[in-house]
């Protein structure tokens, strides 16, 4: 039985003292579609250089690199405004206007003319992807108690691996059915999007309906605009946020990075080997949702791992298993070698470990009337991150190799690993709330 002063909970997952069942519970919703809205663009876009604008395919990781560069430009720009909005209007208004316009880009996106037309579309995702993202990473610190932040944290990361799985598998294989069903190549790409439109447009409205209102904290302790302005970058004299912010440069853009060079490397294999464009597509997307099933399956073992020990301590050890499941593609030839569905599955358990890691340790050091802002700086931090690996690594595609965006991010983890044991060192912090902490 429920009382007034005792937080509720959700099976094993104590909540927050202001948040109620309801407000998770859409938030569990929203977080299945979130990230799988936000990859399946890059996983779409190579349907659309290949069928709609035939972009030669030597081009091809060069131009996907850029689109990406040119997001992550704007999106630096937007994340510390829109942590601002959060912390002074509330994360709910946020989050629908996220889904709308990433739900508006999809709309648009298959009826590019040219690759300018693609560069002004992402304009509107960018704008969407800040929204959505950000307004997923502070619920996430927002909602759960301290005790419980770590199995919150790899529920949201299974939901919203499920949903990129669900979402990008079903999509992914749609153009080749409607194709059998007797549309043509180019109306199989924009029915395809029209649907993903639907569902981000759905999210919204439920969104609208179940979040909590505000903010979570009482007016008379709102910070000041201009502190909010300064508190991401002030916050990082903090080494455990400075690790935060760090891992954060990898965390929330391997997603987007394989999402965009899994799937083209797996299409344009496929065309090499003789396969139709539909049935390429399709397997290049089966190898990217293979690494979001390997991530979904690991992240419930993650999670109360992460609440037993300390923090920095767990982020270490994400960074290792990432640093050996994105080197690993220097095993492959091509990413349909007998080892290749291994190599994938160890990607996506890297994957799925460093995104646990930071959204813990950032959850665990920022305090509440300031989340918005330092979890803002905590993405802009990932947007660098895309910015640069997506430029040096779409270039390196094309001129090199489809190795090379993998190997600049196993590197990066690599590093990260070793900074993570330095705090570990040098700025030890054990949690209150959790004896087993080590």
């Amino acid at each position: 039985m429920h009382t007034e002063n005792k937080p509720y909970k959700i099976g094993p997952i104590e909540l927050a003292p202001s948040i109620q069942p309801h407000h998770a519970w859409t938030f569990f919703y929203a977080a299945f579609f979130s990230i799988g809205m936000i990859t399946f663009l890059s996983i779409g876009q190579t349907y659309i250089l290949n069928v709609h604008l035939g972009i030669p395919e030597k081009e091809q990781g060069t131009i996907s690199g850029n689109l990406v560069v040119w997001t992550e430009l704007i999106a630096l720009l937007l994340f510390i405004p829109a942590g601002i909005f959060m912390d002074r209007i509330g994360r709910r208004p946020m989050y629908v206007a996220g889904f709308l316009l990433i739900g508006l880009t999809y709309v648009l996106y298959p009826f590019a003319g040219s690759v300018t037309d693609l560069f002004l579309y992402r304009i509107i995702y960018a704008f969407g992807m800040v929204a959505v993202t950000g307004a997923l990473s502070t619920v996430l610190v927002d909602y759960p108690a301290e005790r419980s932040r770590g199995k919150m944290v790899a529920l949201i990361g299974l939901l919203n691996g499920l949903g990129i799985v669900i979402t990008n598998q079903f999509f992914g294989s749609l153009p080749a059915i409607l194709v059998k069903q007797g549309l043509s190549d180019i109306e199989a790409g924009i029915a395809t999007h029209a649907g993903v439109a639907i569902i981000a447009t759905s999210a919204a409205i439920v969104c609208a309906g179940g979040l909590q209102k505000g903010v979570p904290f009482k007016e008379k302790k709102r910070p000041r605009l201009r502190e909010l302005f300064t508190t991401g970058l002030t916050a990082a004299r903090n080494p455990r946020i400075l690790l935060s912010y760090s891992a954060a440069f990898i965390a929330r853009g391997d997603q987007s990075i394989n999402g965009t060079f899994i799937s083209l490397w797996g299409m344009n294999a496929g065309i090499a080997m003789g396969m139709s464009y539909d049935d390429a597509f399709w397997k290049g997307t089966l190898i990217f949702i293979i690494t979001q099933v390997a991530a979904l399956i690991w992240a419930p073992l993650a999670g109360p791992f992460i609440d037993r020990i300390n923090r920095v301590s767990a982020l270490a050890v994400c960074m290792f298993l990432a640093m050996l499941g994105n080197l690993s593609v220097l095993l492959l030839d091509t990413p349909f070698d007998s080892i290749g569905y291994a190599v994938f599955i160890f990607m996506g358990i890297g994957q799925i470990s460093v995104f646990l890691g930071a959204q813990s340790l950032i959850g665990q050091e920022a305090p509440s009337g300031k989340r918005g802002s330092i979890l803002g700086t905590f993405n802009i931090s990932g947007a660098i991150g895309i910015l640069i690996i997506a430029k040096a690594g779409g270039n390196l595609f094309d001129s090199m190799s489809p190795h090379a965006p993998f190997v600049i991010v196993g590197s990066i983890n690599a590093l990260l690993m070793l900074f993570s044991i330095y705090v570990r060192i040098k700025a030890p912090h054990k949690l209150e709330t959790s004896p087993d902490s080590a």
